[in-house]
């Protein structure tokens, strides 16, 4: 029977995160994946192979849409639907191998089966043939993510009623794809296809897409994903979805309580994640889930038994890799007796549709019901030369700061490579930066980043250049 430090169950970013710090602080450390490959739903069937695909659509629709712009003639031009798939298959590949690479490397014991509590110090593994064996541990990290999550009349059979991980693999281009829920799998995805030719409908409960990001973002994206000619139909409830055989037919009751159908060959269903718990064995050492299937945890990620923590998706806050990575250090340094640092309202939120979003801090709304004076500063991308240079004029960055002392309180752009320069804000937040100290530093020109500028400029007293 084998002895470890630390026993992380799942290897997900949260997990083989943790792991490999564990093992960089000198823990002996064991994994435990229930699949063949490393990586867990970010790696294998998420995070990387969503944008493997929106980085390849995005490449077609600009070659149909902007070469010609740019001096650029094509002739017979189409999609290869498989090839994309084929590519976004090879990249998923790479990149899980490249954890078995990072794993070797810091020497830490990978076990593939199914892993469970016998009681706070043991854990069993059972593989795929049924072979079973159990490892003592001093701690244990669980890490073992979400699933997608539906609700009642609309469960997926992963034929024509596809979850995001079925939307990575189609066997065609479909002509026509509802997708229920406007957040940030079904915007991607939907996007996606709406860029290759399908016929894109959004259904939508709330009354914005991207609901939990600032205001201005969702209207924003809003008016960007019509050019790609995606229907939204905001307030709805879907009742229920009905594969017909060679299509879906969705019910739902509109704002006004009508009841309406929509008809497509696919039925995207994305309206979030669900903590994955199943088969943990938590019964076995008392510990309990929410009501929403979450692990309770403390601030230091522990349990209600003290050497078991969690982190990641099936803990309280966003359900994001990076987050998850955040606890995974922090966990490890924790276990190691440092004294590690989170900031949960500096973790950044990305939606990866082109243009992109990102996110960091707190939304106007937010700011506006905690009754604290602000100031909004803003400007629009298609005012840098940048931008026109490029072509990506779509989106703006609105920074905002307390009125009184000038620090930047929230921080949200849509636009080209958002993803990359929402870093600039949360650097600045992090040393709770005025938006003045951001207008003191000089930005490369001609670049998307001078549009951060520009909004501090506006923030501190209306004083953006070049609008």
């Amino acid at each position: 029977m084998s002895k470890y430090d630390v026993t992380i169950i799942g290897s997900g970013p949260g997990g083989y995160v943790a792991a490999i710090r564990c093992a960089q602080l000198g823990l002996k450390t064991a994994i435990i994946e229930k699949y063949n490959t490393l990586g867990g739903t970010c790696l294998n069937v998420g995070c990387i192979p969503s944008k493997a695909l929106l980085d390849s659509s995005e490449h077609y629709h600009n070659a149909e849409n902007s070469f010609e712009e740019h001096g650029i003639n094509l002739k017979d031009l189409k999609p290869d639907f498989k090839k994309m798939v084929e590519r976004k298959n090879k990249v998923v590949d790479q990149t899980c191998k490249g954890i078995d690479f990072l794993m070797d490397k810091n020497k830490i014991d990978v076990h593939h089966g199914v892993g469970s509590f016998v009681d706070k110090n043991t854990v069993k593994v059972i593989d795929d043939k049924g072979k079973e064996k159990e490892l003592k541990t001093d701690k244990v990290i669980i890490a073992t993510g979400s699933k997608p999550n539906f609700f009642k009349g609309m469960e997926p059979d992963k034929k024509r009623i596809i979850t995001s991980t079925e939307a990575l693999s189609l066997n065609e281009i479909p002509k026509s794809m509802i997708v229920i829920g406007g957040g940030v799998i079904g915007l991607e995805l939907g996007s996606v296809y709406a860029r290759l030719g399908t016929k894109v409908e959004v259904v939508e409960f709330a009354d914005s897409i991207i609901p939990t990001m600032d205001v201005t973002m969702g209207k924003e994206l809003t008016r960007v994903l019509k050019k790609l000619k995606m229907k939204f139909n905001m307030k709805h409830k879907v009742q229920n979805v009905e594969n017909t055989g060679k299509g879906v037919k969705v019910t739902a009751l509109d704002k006004k309580d009508k009841e309406v159908t929509f008809e497509a060959d696919y039925c995207l269903v994305a309206v979030g994640r669900k903590p994955y718990t199943e088969g943990l064995g938590l019964e076995n050492v008392g510990i309990k889930t929410t009501d929403r299937g979450q692990i309770d945890v403390n601030e230091n990620l522990q349990t209600a038994v003290d050497n078991i923590y969690a982190i990641g998706d099936v803990v309280r806050g966003a359900m994001l890799a990076h987050k998850a990575e955040e606890e995974g250090t922090f966990v490890a340094e924790k276990i190691a007796g440092q004294i590690p640092h989170i900031n949960y309202n500096l973790i950044p939120g990305v939606v990866y549709t082109w243009p992109e979003v990102a996110s960091v801090g707190k939304t106007e709304q937010e700011i506006k019901a905690s009754g604290i004076e602000y100031k909004v500063g803003s400007f629009p991308m298609k005012a840098l030369g940048r931008s026109r240079a490029s072509g990506d004029i779509q989106g703006l960055v609105k920074i905002i700061t307390n009125k009184e002392t000038d620090e930047i309180l929230g921080f949200h752009m849509i636009g080209a490579r958002a993803a990359d320069l929402i870093m600039e804000g949360v650097v600045a937040m992090e040393y709770r930066a005025s938006a003045e100290d951001l207008v003191r530093m000089s930005h490369p020109h001609p670049t998307y980043s001078e549009a951060i500028r520009e909004a501090a400029m506006d923030a501190t007293g209306d004083r953006s250049i070049h609008v």
